[in-house]
């Protein structure tokens, strides 16, 4: 499919001139021999170097659009002429093959390089991330570590309570975080290493069912 564009008004001509970095215009005529040979090596380039907004390729029909042809000077055909942000920059008059496609690769590169395209998944300020982006805490790990200091503690009080023994039931219990030669109650860490043996001191405070009833 073709990319050149066909001019049908001054207007729409002015407003290509506007709205793009490099516009290649092929000044013509249905009657022109060298016109009709050359053509198909400007479709060509047109189809090669044509980008939407930075490269644009016209051809504009002498006959049909005089007053484009009068305010350019074009007195004969074909006459290609390169324009860079509305302003001519090189004419090329009759079909000369060569120098048509060396002066459209040299004027493509004042197009400069192609903008990047950004995307990503939006996000509303003071709303909640998308599903699988950002960072998330690790909340099921610390729920856990409450929930087993909670049990142990709890465990640790009732065996203490229901014991004629209160301070060595604490110690020989599997609640005991200070116990050694076993895993702790709690996930995994040796029960040899140093705590703070907080709840055995609660254990000692506690006392015994004796002690709660009195001597």
């Amino acid at each position: 499919m073709s990319r050149t564009v066909n001019i049908g008004s001054s207007a729409e001509f002015s407003k290509l001139l506007g709205s793009s970095s490099v516009v290649i215009t092929d000044f013509y005529a249905d009657w022109c021999g060298p016109c009709k040979a050359i053509a198909p090596t400007y479709e060509s380039l047109s189809t090669k170097y044509s980008k939407p907004g930075r490269v644009t390729f016209t051809k504009v029909n002498v006959d049909n659009q005089q007053a484009i042809a009068q305010q350019y000077g074009v007195t004969a055909m074909p006459t290609f002429m390169i324009f860079r942000s509305g302003s001519a920059i090189k004419t090329i008059r009759g079909a000369n093959v060569g120098e048509l496609t060396s002066s459209i690769e040299s004027a493509i590169k004042f197009a400069g390089p192609a903008k990047p395209v950004y995307s990503s998944v939006g996000r509303t300020l003071g709303g909640s991330a998308p599903r699988g982006t950002g960072l998330s805490r690790p909340y099921s790990y610390t729920w856990k570590r409450y929930f087993d200091a909670i049990v142990a503690f709890l465990g640790l009080y009732f065996v203490t309570l229901f014991s004629l023994d209160a301070y060595r039931a604490g110690e020989q219990s599997p609640f005991n975080v200070n116990r050694e030669g076993e895993k702790n109650f709690t996930g995994g860490t040796k029960l040899g290493e140093k705590r703070t043996g907080a709840a055995t001191q609660i254990g000692k405070k506690l006392g015994t069912i004796a002690d709660l009833g009195g001597d």
